[in-house]
């Protein structure tokens, strides 16, 4: 996903061409990626494929029924993706991605990214379409490029584009799966040192945002040692030491005018009046990677966030007359983590143990917060591993969308097998 393989066919004629790319369209879906191989068809013109593909097993104490002492199992597809890039002019590039909709149901065929792109430097450029919306780290990492499987379930809260799987109109959506429908102006300057990502999308749809009010995204970040190498404004939360020592600190902001709450409904023939709130989302996130004299390497991730609502709207309050309320997060959360990729291969890959911490602090509910220990036997990078990871806290009994005032629930277990592949 982060870069081209690039396998140059020469002599490829179009019929084949055109074959290759239904077929694989038709077989999934992809994510914010490069990779797979590369078709050229002229000097200028060029399409590539790769697929990507996520899956575990999850085991939670006390969610198979009844008896606290019980344990589910549940084996997950957690992602499918297809990813098709393509150049059409040395300065018009296009990426198509798709993943499926509901992985754990049998699963459906959907846009994940769809962008038009005008890259003429590395200090402006413009991604029309759909595509993720500039955040923290957490958010422009993907799942696939994040250094620990279970990151999101467990994880701090989510941003407006990540609150609903699917993206609907009727004021439960502000996109999907980090994803939302507008523009991104991005680029790099003093080296490529200072970064930024600028975007304008539709966020909320309908509901409380009934004036059509435009969400703005904005990500500013700084590399103090060596610069971090992605396609566009999109980052990753390591990289196994293969791209040096790396310390970037980053800033992000999203505002969205009537961009949480409830728009106007009925309930039983009976009017229910407006409740909209004004949406801001503050992060500051921190990347440290070392390699150390002996190969091994140390990397850390931190990230704040401070989510306000600000209007009126509080979800504390929110109760059964609001049925579709978009309840966005209000208040502080923590997530720092810690891992070790040792340098000796054991098999195949490389040990990297880790640990993490989670700490989420609602203004309108009870704390929750998670810990984590976990192993990666990393085979290629971010392309093949294999994640073992241990959970214990109440985010899987409260849950990290639920902000209302009587929210309880159990410190519980937890222990995912996660599996990776990309190519």
């Amino acid at each position: 996903m982060k870069s081209y393989i690039k396998q140059a066919v020469g002599g490829l004629n179009t019929r084949i061409l055109c074959t290759a790319l239904v077929t694989a369209m038709a077989a999934g879906h992809a994510s914010s990626g490069y990779a797979g191989a590369t078709f050229k068809i002229d000097d200028t013109k060029w399409i590539s494929l790769g697929l990507g593909l996520r899956s575990s097993f999850q085991t939670v104490e006390g969610a198979a029924g009844n008896n606290g002492n019980k344990w589910s199992n549940d084996f997950n597809l957690d992602n499918t993706r297809l990813y098709v890039n393509g150049q059409i002019h040395k300065y018009l590039k296009v990426e198509f991605n798709t993943d499926c909709q509901t992985c754990s149901n049998g699963g459906e065929l959907r846009v994940l990214d769809a962008i038009g792109k005008v890259e003429y430097n590395s200090m402006v450029n413009l991604w029309v379409g759909r595509m993720l919306v500039p955040a923290e780290r957490r958010e422009m990492n993907g799942p696939f490029y994040s250094p620990i499987y279970q990151v999101y379930s467990s994880g701090s809260p989510f941003e407006p584009a990540d609150f609903n799987t699917t993206i609907q109109n009727n004021g439960t959506s502000a996109g999907s799966f980090g994803r939302d429908d507008g523009a991104t102006f991005w680029g790099s300057v003093f080296n490529d040192r200072f970064q930024y990502a600028i975007g304008f999308f539709r966020g909320l749809r309908g509901g409380a945002n009934v004036n059509d009010n435009i969400l703005y995204a904005q990500r500013v970040s700084y590399n103090f040692w060596e610069v971090e190498k992605n396609p566009g404004y999109y980052t990753s939360g390591t990289y196994y030491g293969k791209g040096g020592d790396i310390l970037t600190v980053a800033a992000s902001n999203q505002y969205q005018q009537d961009g949480a709450g409830q728009g106007a409904t009925s309930v039983n023939n009976v009017a229910i009046a407006a409740d909209p709130g004004n949406f801001r989302g503050t992060g500051v996130d921190v990347l440290m990677e070392k390699v150390l004299p002996n190969n091994g390497v140390v990397t850390l991730n931190g990230e704040y966030k401070n989510y306000d609502i600000s209007g009126g709207y509080s979800q504390a309050t929110r109760n059964a007359n609001y049925p579709n309320s978009f309840a966005m997060f209000e208040g502080n959360s923590y997530d720092v983590s810690g891992m070790y990729l040792f340098p000796q291969k054991i098999g195949i890959g490389l040990i990297q143990p880790y640990i993490r911490y989670v700490n989420i602090m609602p203004d309108t509910s009870s704390n929750r917060n998670s810990y984590q220990a976990g192993v990666n036997y990393v085979i290629d990078g971010h392309n093949a591993v294999v994640s073992l990871n241990y959970i214990y806290g109440d985010m899987a009994t409260k849950g990290i969308t639920n902000y209302k005032s009587n929210v309880t629930g159990d410190n519980v277990n937890s222990l995912v097998l996660g599996f990776q592949w990309q190519i």
